[in-house]
Parts: structure tokens; sequence; C-alpha cells
């Protein structure tokens, strides 16, 4: 199973309308529209699980920069939290201020 980082969505886009777009690909397992743990608000991004590898390239190659509820989505493969880059690992201005010292 393939799971897909769906970023720049509306706060209007709904789980349903990301499952329509991304099942002209192939099946869809799951979709989780993310939402703040609060308040209940949209936080602008979601998760497609799609358990065929060459479907989930597919849909991230033709829907990545495309259109849907008038914003352009970011759609790649997710990473592991341990993969992604880790907050304030050294590339913001303190960094820069503190490499010049």
């Amino acid at each position: 199973m393939t799971t897909i980082f769906v970023g720049n969505l509306s706060f209007q886009t709904t789980e349903s309308e990301v499952r329509n777009v991304f099942e002209r690909y192939g099946r869809v397992n799951t979709v989780r529209v993310m939402t703040e743990r609060g308040s209940g608000s949209p936080r602008g991004f979601a998760f497609v699980n799609m358990p065929g590898m060459e479907d989930a390239e597919e849909a991230i190659a033709r829907l990545n920069g495309n259109s849907l509820g008038g914003r352009s989505m970011t759609v790649n493969e997710a990473r592991a939290r341990d993969e992604a880059k880790p907050f304030g690992s050294g590339t913001g201005r303190r960094s820069a201020l503190l490499d010049s010292l």
C-alpha cells in the first residue's frame, strides 16, 4: 500500500472530493483530510492510501500541480515523520546568524 500526501487543499475540500479525484487512477482504500485536534478546523492537507503502487505513482504524476477547489495541489508520496526534515534543523535565520559568529 502507498500513502500519498496531498497538500495545499482548500479548507472546504471534503474527503469525498479527494477520493473522487484519486479514484480516476485506481482503487482508494482510505482518505483522511486532516483537521486541528481541538477545533476540528481543516488543516489544508490530506493523506490518501492506494493499494497499487503503479496506480499511486500515476496519480502522483498526473495530479501534482493540478487544481482542486481553485487551488494547485501538491501531491507526492508521503514520508514517515522520521524521514521528514526535523523542525529547527538549522536552515532558518537563527542558524545563519549563529553561523556568522
